[in-house]
């Protein structure tokens, strides 16, 4: 494990984190020992990136905010061309274990997929997520969707918690999406013959700040992504940034 995070970047895309970004950066050096760490400060309006500077991370400093899928792919750009062959990405607000890291980077050794997804889902009854009826009812509603449209069970459509290898961080970094970044990944990233799987991490309740989306929120947002999905299968796929033509290059 020690030898795939010396050649992996942890990206933190984070906007007004201040206050969750001490005790996360060190779980992380703790669970991922070797691996860099980047905080993408997407222009908080709070001391996030004095804070991420003064625990140990590299912070870069986005011009504007340009919302989480902007964020991601500066994250991803730098990490291609700073020659890392895997990127974890970890959300901000402190929701996602940093001990669950090696479960994730288990997965990805195996060589047989290009991107590895923490669930919140995949765990027993104790230790499983438990959401609120109507984000509930969101999530599994674009659960299926995007199962039928991946032909690959997905239990966590929404999940932030993720690592890929180069070979997919070469599409990401030319081609990302930003409005539903995680479910219209899934969806890209299949239409180009990439592989991903699912692996049970748990998952911890927020601490500091809000999220975005509450109650009938999760329906309407279900909507919406359902509605950029089907947009997303009119598009013509870019066959240079296929999986088989990106490893036939010299990446």
């Amino acid at each position: 494990m020690e030898d795939i995070l010396k050649q992996s970047l942890i990206i933190i895309p984070a906007y007004n984190e201040e206050a969750a970004l001490p005790s996360l950066l060190a779980e992380i050096r703790q669970a991922a020992p070797g691996a860099a760490i980047a905080v993408i400060n997407d222009c908080s309006l709070d001391h996030t990136a004095s804070v991420a500077r003064r625990n140990g991370a590299l912070v870069l400093d986005l011009p504007c905010n340009l919302g989480v899928g902007g964020a991601i792919q500066a994250g991803f750009q730098y990490a291609f061309k700073r020659g890392y062959h895997y990127v974890i990405r970890c959300d901000g607000d402190g929701q996602h274990p940093p001990s669950e890291i090696p479960k994730l980077v288990e997965a990805m050794k195996s060589g047989e997929v290009d991107l590895v997804i923490g669930s919140r889902f995949l765990n027993d009854e104790e230790t499983c997520y438990k959401s609120t009826r109507f984000r509930s009812l969101g999530i599994h509603g674009l659960a299926f969707l995007l199962t039928v449209i991946c032909r690959t069970r997905v239990t966590d459509p929404t999940s932030g918690f993720q690592m890929l290898n180069r070979p997919l961080l070469a599409y990401f970094s030319h081609s990302y999406p930003l409005d539903y970044p995680e479910p219209e990944s899934l969806a890209l990233l299949r239409r180009q013959g990439y592989r991903f799987r699912e692996v049970g991490t748990r998952f911890r309740a927020r601490t500091t700040g809000t999220s975005s989306i509450k109650s009938w929120g999760a329906l309407y947002y279900l909507f919406k992504v359902g509605l950029a999905l089907i947009v997303d299968r009119a598009r013509t796929v870019n066959p240079r940034y296929a999986r088989h033509n990106i490893i036939r290059e010299a990446l």
